[in-house]
C-alpha cells in the first residue's frame, strides 16, 4: 500500500467523544490503521504520517486511497480531514489546521483535494466506483453517517435480493449487533445454524419453513459482512468461515430439495433426478471454476466487473439468492419439482454465458488488448 521505505505513523488529531458504531474516532482510526498494516500513534511524528481529524468521520476506502499518495490532503469545507504528510514539516502544518478547524495556511508541496469536487475511488474489494462518504461527526450526524457507512460497505455488484430487497432489514440488525457488541463471527455462527436447519427441512419437504429459515440465514449472511466492515473487525478466520459456508452449502440445498419431493408425491424418476442434479451441481462447479480462471488470468479482477453487461448479469446469475426466487415462485403454484428443474435450466444458461465471456476475454488478450474493469474506466 505505502510506497515509501518508511511506513507512516497513523495519528488521530483532536478529541471527539461522539461514537460511530460504538467506537470513538480514535478507536476507529486505530483499527483501520492496523487492518491496513500500519501502526497507530498518539503524537505527530518527526517523519511521514497519516493524519485524521477527529471532528470528521470517513469511509475506510479513503484511507486505502490516500496512503498511496504521499502529500495528499482531503478537505471538507476547506478543513483538512485526512492527509498523508510525507515529512515532519507537512505533518506539522496539516496537524495545526486540523486542531484549529481551519484551512491550511501554507499548502505548498501538498496536493489538496476538496471532497466537494467529487473525487471518486475504485473499491476493488466491493466491486464499485464511488465518492465514499465523509461528514462532520457530532451527535446529530451519527445516524446518517452510520447509514452512509453501512451502504458504503455494500458490494456494488451483487445479486438482486442482496442489492434491493434486504439492505434496510440488515441495517437494523447491524445497528443492533454493534450496540450489543455482538461480533461478526457470532452472527456467522447463528446464520450457520439456520442454514443447516433449512437444509434438513428441505430434505423432508418442509419447503415453506425451510425457505423462511433460509431467508433468515441469507439476511444474516449480509449482516456479518457489513458488521465486520462497519466496526472494522474483519478477521481472516471470519472471512474464511463466511465465504467457506457460502461456497459449500448451496449444493446441499439443491440436493435435499430434490429428495424432499417424495413427501409431496412429486419425486423425480432416476433419470430426471440425475439430469437435474448434474446440471445444477456441475454447472455450479464449472461456473465457479470459470470465475476463478478469469480472476487468475486478469489480476484477480472478478468476471462480474469486466463490462456493464457482466455486472448487470450478476444480479440474476444462477447463484443461491436468484435460485431461491425461482423456487419461491414455483412454490406459489405448489410445484417444487418444476422449480428445481427451472433452477437447473437457469444454471446451465448462466454457465454458458460465463463460458462465452471467458472465451471472449481470451480473444481480447490474444489480439493484444487488456482486460480492465468498466468501474476503473469511469
Amino acid at each position: 500500500m505505502v510506497e515509501n521505505d518508511t511506513p507512516p505513523l497513523v495519528v488521530n488529531i483532536g478529541e471527539n467523544p461522539v461514537q460511530l458504531w460504538g467506537l470513538t474516532m480514535a478507536e476507529r482510526v486505530a483499527r483501520i490503521a492496523r487492518a491496513n498494516g500500519l501502526v497507530p500513534g498518539s503524537a505527530v511524528p518527526a517523519g511521514p504520517a497519516v493524519l485524521s481529524n477527529a471532528a470528521f468521520a470517513w469511509d475506510p476506502a479513503w484511507f486505502k486511497y490516500i496512503t498511496t499518495r504521499p502529500g495528499m490532503v482531503l478537505t471538507l469545507g476547506g478543513v483538512p480531514v485526512l492527509a498523508y504528510a510525507a515529512d515532519a514539516d507537512q505533518a506539522s502544518r496539516v496537524a495545526e489546521a486540523m486542531r484549529s478547524g481551519t484551512p491550511l495556511g501554507d499548502p505548498s508541496g501538498l496536493d489538496v483535494v476538496a471532497f466537494e469536487s467529487g473525487p471518486t475511488v475504485e473499491n476493488k474489494q466491493l466491486r464499485k466506483r464511488e465518492t465514499p462518504f465523509l461528514m462532520a461527526l457530532d451527535a446529530e450526524t451519527v445516524r446518517p453517517i452510520e447509514r452512509a457507512s453501512y451502504f458504503g460497505a455494500y458490494k456494488g455488484v451483487t445479486d438482486v435480493l442482496t442489492k434491493y430487497l434486504w439492505p434496510e432489514w440488515a441495517l437494523v440488525l447491524t445497528r443492533v449487533c454493534a450496540k450489543l457488541h455482538i461480533t461478526p463471527n457470532m452472527v456467522t455462527a447463528v446464520g450457520a445454524v439456520f442454514c443447516v436447519a433449512a437444509t434438513f427441512l428441505f430434505a423432508y419437504g418442509h419447503y415453506w419453513l425451510g425457505m423462511a429459515l433460509g431467508l433468515v440465514f441469507m439476511v444474516l449472511d449480509t449482516v456479518d459482512g457489513k458488521l465486520a466492515r462497519c466496526t472494522i473487525t474483519s478477521s481472516e478466520w471470519g472471512n474464511v468461515a463466511d465465504h467457506g459456508m457460502d461456497l459449500v452449502h448451496p449444493p446441499f440445498w439443491w440436493w435435499f430439495w430434490a429428495t424432499g419431493l417424495a413427501t409431496w408425491g412429486l419425486a423425480y424418476d432416476t433419470t430426471t433426478f440425475w439430469w437435474v442434479q448434474g446440471a445444477i451441481q456441475g454447472g455450479y462447479v464449472v461456473q465457479r471454476l470459470i470465475e476463478g480462471v478469469f480472476m487468475r488470468q486478469n489480476g484477480l479482477m472478478h468476471i462480474h466487473v469486466w463490462r456493464k453487461f457482466d455486472s448487470r448479469f450478476r444480479l440474476i446469475t444462477a447463484r443461491r439468492n436468484p435460485n431461491m426466487v425461482i423456487l419461491f415462485v414455483a412454490m406459489l403454484f405448489a410445484r417444487p419439482d418444476l422449480g428445481l428443474i427451472a433452477v437447473a435450466c437457469w444454471t446451465a444458461i448462466s454457465c454458458l454465458v460465463h463460458a462465452v465471456r471467458l472465451v471472449q476475454s481470451w480473444i481480447v488478450r490474444a489480439r493484444g488488448g487488456q482486460i480492465t474493469s468498466w468501474l476503473a474506466e469511469t
